[in-house]
């Protein structure tokens, strides 16, 4: 029973992990219906250069070209795999490098052999031997180059596989020209399938993607922004999971700009292969690498917010409650001028960056002033500031005198606070730490300042994100004037699907 029991849970364990495997598969799918449709591309391109070769008949009828086609078909599967890709701007960009690349490695050779035909054999075995050397050579270094490892690298290494091919074939074999005709005419069909393929059913361009890329990372920037200050005053920011941080709402706003620069500039480069396949959409390449980079630093301080919400010792909730109104209007209209430059661009409108920042520029002064209603913030809880200035004075001058005696309790205080949180249910740290009575006065006043600094960390990264939105809105606007985007006027907020709520009572009871 002991064997069987074993081979069911096997049977179990193996039914699960297939069940598993096959719903990432269909999430792949669901997530970007793209994919499917590339699939199929892929197939349908491999099946027609394949029928070159399968429908064997029609050589007879057809002539002896056609046949010899027929043969070398291999060269235009090949080039079909390796050629289509996801964009048309990726497939036009290796479609080019591979006939360049394969033109003029079949020309040198041919020089080369029209060189090399007036000598003796040995002397023309010496010949090729450094031409291959030479050529590969010297392509390899060039490889390097900054300008040829980003437009040309895959041509240049057609190049040398063309090039040796021809070179060295042509040493034994008579009709080498005959075989680099025939390559010639399979590689050609492949790309040409690739490029109709890639253009005309169902299009994938570089560019729309570089541009819905840029509209979904403006908005999960809002909402991180939104859910990093909604959790931070009522106390639910979820803690991170190692395993799956996924599962975080922060984390999910912005973890696509921790890493996508060399994307951006991988989509902006195929973007430029493409054709104008619209009238009234351009697709700026450069200037969406430029926004991506601003997007990024600011995307930066926001990870920095983030880090606040989950920092070990937290700021009492007494003085978090005073600044949450201003805090929670200034984040949420932050959060409203990332969705408004979302839209802007998703609807290719430009918006000028008087009407996107009035409303926060009201946000921030509301947020200026509530610090300023607050100048003793930092000092203590309510009953400490109720103390005689003087006897605050004592004590600071007092604090050389005994510090080195606040630090054992200060180290006890961390130690009793280890225990409590090991003690807690999850690990968690509690809502509310308690500290002891006989702590000195000193270490009291000490770590009730080192619990207040958490959040004039929070105050300033949120006028950090401030700062670095109005460089966000400059570049917006610059991407607007290079795309061409339509003007749009102050009150066209309708246009962008974005409605504020002094709007409308503007409208229901207009002056």
């Amino acid at each position: 029973m002991g064997a069987v029991d074993k081979i069911k849970t096997s049977l179990e364990k193996a039914k699960s992990f297939i069940k598993l495997q096959w719903q990432k598969i269909l999430k792949l799918g669901k997530d970007d219906p793209r994919r499917v449709t590339h699939s199929i591309k892929v197939g349908m391109s491999l099946t027609l250069v394949s029928l070159l070769y399968l429908l064997e008949p029609l050589f007879k009828t057809h002539g002896m070209i056609v046949k010899e086609i027929g043969d070398n078909v291999l060269w235009a599967v090949m080039t079909v795999v390796v050629v289509l890709e996801f964009t048309a701007g990726a497939t036009f960009c290796k479609g080019f490098n591979r006939g360049l690349g394969t033109v003029s490695a079949g020309l040198l050779a041919f020089l080369m052999e029209y060189i090399a035909t007036d000598f003796g054999i040995v002397s023309r075995a010496i010949i090729i031997g450094c031409a291959v050397f030479v050529v590969g050579a010297t392509a390899t270094y060039f490889r390097f180059l900054p300008y040829i490892k980003k437009n040309f690298d895959y041509g240049v290494v057609i190049f040398v596989l063309t090039f040796n091919l021809i070179a060295v074939s042509s040493y034994r074999v008579d009709s080498v020209m005959k075989i680099a005709r025939d390559r010639f005419y399979t590689i050609a069909i492949g790309c040409v399938t690739c490029l109709i393929m890639t253009a005309l059913v169902f299009p994938n361009w570089s560019g729309e993607d570089l541009h819905n890329s840029t509209v979904k990372r403006l908005e999960g920037l809002a909402k991180a922004i939104e859910a990093c200050v909604s959790g931070y005053f009522n106390n639910e920011a979820p803690h991170m999971n190692e395993d799956e941080p996924g599962e975080d709402p922060v984390y999910l706003g912005y973890k696509a700009l921790l890493d996508s620069k060399s994307t951006d500039e991988t989509s902006a480069l195929h973007a430029r292969w493409e054709p104008r396949h619209s009238r009234q959409k351009r697709f700026p390449g450069t200037q969406y690498v430029q926004l991506g980079g601003v997007i990024r630093q600011f995307a930066y301080t926001v990870v920095a917010l983030h880090g606040c919400i989950q920092t070990e010792i937290q700021t009492p909730r007494h003085v978090r409650v005073l600044f949450k109104d201003p805090c929670t209007r200034l984040a949420d209209e932050i959060s409203t001028v990332l969705k408004e430059l979302a839209n802007s661009i998703r609807k290719h409108y430009q918006c000028s960056s008087e009407i996107l920042s009035d409303h926060l520029h009201d946000a921030l002064r509301e947020f200026n002033s509530a610090f300023k209603a607050q100048p003793r913030l930092f000092i203590g809880p309510a009953s400490n500031q109720t103390q005689d200035m003087l006897g605050q004075a004592a004590a600071v001058a007092a604090s050389d005198k005994y510090l080195s005696s606040a630090k054992p309790d200060s180290a006890a205080l961390m130690s009793e606070w280890r225990l409590s949180k090991r003690a807690s249910p999850g690990g968690q740290v509690p809502a509310k730490k308690v500290l002891r009575p006989s702590l000195s006065k000193i270490t009291l006043t000490s770590l009730e300042f080192s619990e207040a600094l958490p959040f004039a960390a929070f105050s300033s990264l949120l006028i950090e994100i401030v700062a670095k939105l109005e460089i966000v809105i400059k570049e917006v606007e610059e991407l607007g004037k290079k795309a061409k985007f339509k003007e749009c006027k102050q009150g066209d907020d309708v246009i962008l699907n974005v409605r504020r709520p002094e709007m409308d009572d503007q409208m229901v009871h207009p002056e």
